[in-house]
């Protein structure tokens, strides 16, 4: 028991020395990869000079960066543009798969990736395959429909082609521990979509017309990239979710396969030869990396905290806004 205590002292003097260390001055003690590290060009398989590069597409998709003890993770959109960028510039790059595994996250971070996809196509002239993981919904799915093909594994969960708006209400907590706010505005909708009030009726259908708006745009790209008939837009638009099977029934994804199944259509596509190499982009090298290594460039989704002070599900990052998001596959 004493030697128990004597570990359990010395792990907490050591975390609170890095804690008093880092917040003295501009040293920076760095234990794991983060964003500062550069992206590193790995080869997973092959040996040829022409390439097919693999970039995920993973977690809730967001243009911000996150903090952690001890190392920063880079922000979805910022994370896949560099590596994208790296893809346009080698020559001996032919095609890219992306992996995607994501729930989706805010409408504009769904609409950078997708935007930032249409232009490496024009620019580059590059082919673009999908492969989808476990999840790959609303913005994920969203993500996806540049691709010259969209393959599912067989245990996805896709779909979700819709928007939702998320409105934090504490009226009547306020109410509960007398607590008021006065607020003077120069417009009656100024201080719509207030946590600290209930919206009034007219603000409710404002709200609701902007995210009917921003579910048409991305229906419209639905029907823009994959072309569904009449019954089929009634089932998709009603924003449920699809299995593997249901989403090719539905005509959203064009094949049910694996990774494999994905470098096959990629080399096909881009008339590559059999021994094309697979790379990936990573900030740190990993003995035995193969495709299924989801480390990708950073230590892991949550990171390293002595405290977690998160809400569950990643519920923390839901500001108030509108979202290309399936909510129950946050992790």
């Amino acid at each position: 028991m004493n030697k128990l205590r004597r570990i359990i002292f010395m792990c907490l003097i050591f975390g609170f020395s890095v804690l008093f260390i880092s917040s003295c001055g501009p040293t920076r003690i760095k234990l794991y990869p983060d964003a500062e590290d550069p992206l590193l060009e790995c080869t997973l398989q092959g040996y040829d000079y022409e390439k097919i590069a693999v970039i995920p597409i993973t977690g809730f998709l967001s243009n911000m960066p996150q903090e952690a003890f001890m190392y920063t993770k880079p922000g979805t959109v910022q994370e896949f543009k560099a590596q994208l960028s790296l893809a346009e510039k080698d020559k001996d790059v032919r095609a890219i798969i992306l992996k995607i595994n994501s729930p989706g996250g805010t409408a504009t971070a769904s609409d950078i990736i997708y935007n930032e996809l249409m232009n490496f196509k024009e620019r580059s002239g590059k082919k673009v395959i999908a492969i989808m993981m476990d999840v790959a919904a609303s913005g994920g799915y969203y993500a996806a429909l540049p691709a010259d093909i969209i393959i599912a594994h067989p245990t996805t969960i896709t779909g979700s082609v819709g928007v939702v708006m998320f409105s934090l209400q504490l009226k009547e907590l306020m109410n509960k521990i007398g607590v008021d706010m006065q607020v003077s505005k120069s417009g009656d909708n100024k201080d719509m979509g207030s946590p600290f009030r209930k919206p009034t009726q007219q603000e409710k259908e404002l709200l609701q017309d902007m995210t009917r708006q921003l579910g048409e745009q991305f229906m419209s790209l639905v029907k823009k990239h994959r072309h569904p008939d009449t019954k089929q837009c009634k089932q998709i638009k009603s924003a449920r979710i699809f299995t593997a099977q249901d989403a090719k029934d539905m005509n959203l994804v064009d094949q049910i396969g694996y990774i494999s199944d994905a470098i096959n259509a990629a080399k096909n596509l881009a008339r590559l030869p059999r021994n094309a190499r697979v790379i990936m982009y990573r900030r740190v090298y990993y003995p035995n990396d193969n495709l299924y290594n989801n480390l990708s460039t950073q230590i892991s989704q949550k990171g390293l905290s002595l405290i977690n002070v998160e809400l569950p599900g990643n519920l923390s990052h839901l500001d108030d806004g509108f979202y290309y998001l399936w909510a129950p596959g946050l992790k």
